[in-house]
């Protein structure tokens, strides 16, 4: 069984991750965030490192599904290579800050490694307006998320809503993440796992 969380920065994908992991018994599988070399130099000039930022986050996706996801029994993924590419990298690219060469090779290298990776059984997906996502990005306190600007976590949103919208790999499962505090909340959290044994995976989460 894979399931995978999806969202924007700050929606609260690794928080729910960690609860899931502990309430159905995944092996929890986290973004490879505070192992980037690049990440602060990409907030701080974007155009000069985006292309090196994205192809760290692909590598690390194809090493996180070929050690610990095509395999596993159990797994849960906080962000998966789909939201790379056609959120992130797209976003780069439309938005100026990534040459239309790095995109087309970065594009190339992503279909490239998909067949060799496996698609999630579910994808939970985590949706939250911007003023959430500012106050879970402040509350978390990465200093170089902290200037990561409005324009640019809105373009995320909305390539995320398409995204969603046209997702079609397995059922979905979307999360009203300004209304529901999952974290603090366990009456939210119950309403999140309701919702995945309405579509049969049940406890342990098997199907």
């Amino acid at each position: 069984m894979y399931l995978a969380i999806s969202g924007n920065i700050g929606s609260g994908k690794s928080s729910l991750t960690g609860l899931l992991s502990e309430r159905y018994g995944l092996a929890p599988v986290y973004e490879a965030v505070d192992t980037n070399p690049y990440l602060q130099d990409f907030y701080a000039d974007m155009r000069r490192y985006s292309f090196h930022s994205q192809v760290f986050f692909l590598s690390k996706r194809l090493e996180q599904h070929l050690k610990l996801i095509n395999g596993a029994r159990s797994v849960i993924q906080d962000r998966t290579v789909f939201e790379d590419a056609n959120i992130f990298a797209r976003n780069l690219f439309e938005s100026g800050s990534m040459e239309g060469r790095d995109w087309q090779t970065y594009l190339g290298l992503y279909e490239g490694i998909l067949p060799a990776l496996r698609e999630p059984d579910l994808l939970i997906h985590i949706e939250a307006g911007l003023g959430t996502l500012r106050r879970r990005i402040a509350l978390r306190g990465r200093d170089y998320e902290q200037g990561i600007p409005d324009e640019y976590l809105l373009r995320l949103s909305g390539l995320y809503d398409e995204f969603v919208d046209t997702y079609a790999l397995s059922p979905i499962v979307r999360v009203p993440g300004d209304d529901l505090d999952f974290v603090h909340d366990d009456a939210a959290f119950a309403w999140i796992c309701d919702r995945i044994e309405a579509l049969g995976f049940g406890v342990p989460l098997l199907r």
